[in-house]
């Protein structure tokens, strides 16, 4: 049996940009953003949890091979890859990467389909910061930022950024303000995250929800998964997106 047997494959196409997409389930939508290298055995795992929960994941396909490796050769291409590819912002500050247009719409687009209360939206990694944009748009009602790490952490300032151009920053602390809570997961230790955590309580408050682990290990769904951040992950879209609906 392949990774992704009983996913559907389709394409979303926004504004002039098209992505491979895949999908599962049913009932409120979640857009699950694979980490580098990709949509891995150990991201298809972690989501067919969240469809297991009675809901509808889209894995968006932006980088790497579907199925991709989890090996270190796999991690190095994908990230040269990404580093040449304009839809990122790697290094500039309070700059939102241009992809968040197409993912946002992809919320949208989910959310007119399949109503409920809005869109679950989780990114990990390289991608992790690209929920926070997505909650820009009231489609996305439950946000989730595992270990983010854009722009890459190369000096203070860019350690602490979120990844958000200062409208976008406005804009996701309105929602929070207004009751929209943001999940973030990490190892405390994880040198990648830099202090973005810290930037995230000054700027939301109690709105931000933090599950931190002991340790510098990295990726706390998948590869360094650690039980209680996926209970926290899908308790938190159970009450977003399940009971509230």
């Amino acid at each position: 049996m392949g990774v992704l047997d009983g996913w559907v494959q389709g394409e979303f196409t926004a504004s002039g940009v098209a992505h491979p997409t895949y999908r599962r389930g049913s009932g409120p939508g979640v857009v699950i953003i694979a980490e580098i290298p990709g949509i891995t055995a150990d991201v298809v795992g972690f989501a067919e949890e969240v469809v297991a929960l009675g809901c509808t994941v889209v894995l968006p396909h932006l980088f790497g091979q579907v199925p991709s490796s989890d090996s270190p050769v796999a991690a190095a291409r994908t990230l040269a890859q990404c580093c040449v590819n304009s839809e990122f912002n790697k290094l500039h500050l309070r700059r939102t990467s241009p992809i968040a247009d197409w993912l946002r719409a992809l919320a949208r687009d989910l959310h007119a389909e399949l109503g409920g209360p809005g869109v679950g939206a989780l990114g990990m990694c390289f991608t992790g910061g690209f929920a926070l944009a997505m909650m820009v748009d009231d489609a996305v009602a439950a946000p989730v930022v595992a270990q983010p790490s854009l722009p890459f952490p190369i000096g203070r300032a860019r350690a602490a950024d979120l990844n958000l151009s200062p409208a976008d920053l406005d804009r996701v602390k309105e929602r929070a303000a207004a009751g929209c809570q943001v999940l973030g997961l990490r190892y405390t230790g994880d040198v990648a995250v830099g202090t973005r955590f810290e930037t995230l309580t000054r700027e939301l408050g109690d709105a931000f929800i933090r599950v931190e682990f002991p340790g510098r290990k990295h990726s706390t769904l998948t590869a360094h998964r650690q039980q209680a951040g996926v209970d926290a992950v899908l308790d938190f879209f159970r009450d977003k997106l399940l009971t509230s609906a």
